[in-house]
């Protein structure tokens, strides 16, 4: 069953705060091998500009993908999640993420499309403060598969 293209532009509700660890980037730094001690000691984080440790680029993934959940539960979307693949992932950052940071991760259906008897699902999580800050926007595109 093909996705509906109606949709696109579908927002969801902001997720709950996500409060960004000292701890919590350090493992994230550790477990994708990022060596760079702006992640792990703050005094060289200052020393390079930054208030406290910042996160590697793809740790907006840990604030995003329960966010992105919101799609992929909705009734709505239909998405039968046995026949997903992950096709695409992309961060635009419009300043790192950073240990207090304390965050919240809004989800949009940025494009339905069928490819191939493939449905291709793309949505955007926009990350923000909680004051509203832009952080960071993740894209991910699914790629539902089709029957034959």
């Amino acid at each position: 069953m093909a996705l509906d293209t109606g949709l696109v532009g579908r927002s969801y509700p902001p997720s709950a705060v996500y409060e960004v660890g000292r701890e919590k980037i350090a493992e994230f730094a550790a477990a994708v091998g990022a060596t760079d001690a702006v992640h792990t000691d703050a005094a060289a984080a200052r020393a390079a500009g930054h208030p406290d440790v910042v996160a590697p680029p793809t740790f907006a993934i840990v604030v995003t993908l329960a966010a992105a959940g919101a799609v992929v539960r909705d009734p709505d979307v239909d998405l039968d999640y046995s026949r997903v693949v992950h096709g695409e992932q992309r961060f635009t950052h419009h300043r790192p993420i950073r240990a207090g940071d304390r965050l919240v991760a809004t989800p949009v259906v940025e494009a339905v499309r069928s490819v191939g008897g493939n449905d291709l699902l793309t949505t955007r999580v926009d990350v923000a403060t909680e004051g509203g800050e832009p952080v960071c926007s993740a894209t991910s595109m699914l790629v539902v598969r089709g029957d034959a």
